[in-house]
């Protein structure tokens, strides 16, 4: 048993279903408090959010996370209770084992042995969590970067605790995430009898070619940090439910997961949005579409990747990957007041799935990356 590992259990024993923080935060606040934090809870809607800061002076770097995990799923298909933390063949069960509560036990003990061997450490460190990061997301981290740039503070570096590592723990780093722009597409029609097609405007015959034109096209060719942009149909309902009626509109559910612009090469927001509307304006049907928009971030190397990666390879022998891959996080709120944002946590290999776990052995590994990564960028 370990500092870590023990933090680690103390949280994963509270049922912080999103956005329910359930204890966590306050858990975490109390071991930071004798450290010399200032801490603020920032309470949005129904939302548990704190910020936290030692030191005034730059560098500042700040750990970001979240306390709030998915449902479980069927408890009965666990091998263990989920919210009953359980050591077993040297893994640890639980519910936000590897997302991302492991994580946090790691910063609070990693900042508590840093700060105990460089009590008198340059610039600042801080902490950024949230109870709002597996829901809608939209009482939380992007709540508090709001308030926080509203009085002009920025950070220097920023490390989230995400689960990003892939086959063993320390060969990926995220240092970026595409965009993701979706889409809900109405094609209009007139809704007829089938056995009458000169009354009808069949609204799917309507969108089929153009449909088949944004499946052909190229959107771009990628970049050095991200993938090409990728355009995929989610969803398409249209009809009554009768075979002899011609449906009068048809809903297409759509989605970009784009590479953003980086020196030229990738795609933006705008230009998706405008290519879209030309090649639906081109086949001169009836339409609405609504537009929902994720921002990309991306972290070029740097420092704080350069120290990240010295520090994995210190703590877990293996030298890191960079990677764009994956959904979205709450790096694309952060990145809005930082210009170095990276993701580095645990295994994903078990997140949301049922019987999550991490490896015991992992757990103090991480708590020395993040020690080392601090005392790399902090250590003059």
């Amino acid at each position: 048993m370990t500092n870590t590992l023990d933090l680690a259990i103390d949280l994963l024993r509270r049922r912080s279903l999103t956005p329910d923080d359930a204890g966590c935060q306050e858990a975490m606040i109390a071991r930071l408090l004798p450290l010399g934090f200032h801490v603020e809870r920032m309470r949005f809607g129904n939302v548990d959010n704190f910020y936290a800061r030692r030191g005034t002076q730059a560098p500042l770097l700040v750990f970001a996370g979240h306390t709030d995990v998915v449902p479980t799923g069927p408890v009965d298909q666990w091998h263990t209770a989920p919210f009953e933390p359980t050591i077993k063949d040297g893994m640890l069960y639980a519910r936000g084992a590897a997302d991302m509560k492991t994580s946090l036990a790691a910063f609070i003990t990693s900042i508590e042995a840093f700060i105990a061997e460089h009590p008198d450490h340059a610039g600042s460190i801080g902490l950024l969590i949230t109870s709002d990061e597996e829901g809608i997301a939209v009482e939380g981290t992007v709540k508090v970067v709001e308030a926080l740039q509203a009085r002009g503070e920025r950070f220097d570096y920023c490390i989230v605790g995400e689960p990003t590592s892939n086959k063993v723990v320390g060969d990926m780093i995220k240092n970026g995430r595409r965009g993701s722009l979706s889409g809900k597409l109405i094609v209009k029609g007139i809704q007829g009898h089938i056995a009458y097609p000169h009354l009808v405007k069949n609204p799917i015959h309507l969108a089929a070619p153009a449909i088949k034109d944004m499946v052909a096209t190229v959107w771009d060719q990628g970049n050095e940090y991200f993938p090409p942009t990728s355009w995929q149909i989610s969803n398409i309902n249209g009809g009554t439910g009768a075979t002899n009626v011609v449906p009068g509109h048809v809903e297409i559910l759509f989605n970009f997961r784009y590479c953003p612009e980086v020196n030229g090469q990738g795609s933006t927001e705008a230009n998706l949005k405008s290519r879209v509307h030309a090649i639906l304006d081109r086949h001169g049907f009836e339409y609405r579409l609504d537009w929902e928009h994720n921002q990309s971030y991306i972290t070029p190397r740097g420092q704080l990747v350069s120290a990240i990666s010295q520090a994995i390879e210190q703590s877990y022998g293996v030298s890191p990957e960079l990677s764009t891959t994956g959904g979205t996080s709450d790096g694309r709120f952060i990145a809005d007041i930082c210009n170095e944002v990276i993701e580095f946590g645990p295994l994903n290999a078990t997140i949301h799935k049922l019987n999550e776990c991490v490896a015991v052995a992992d757990i103090e590994p991480l708590k020395q990356t993040y020690q080392r990564t601090m005392a790399l960028l902090l250590v003059n």
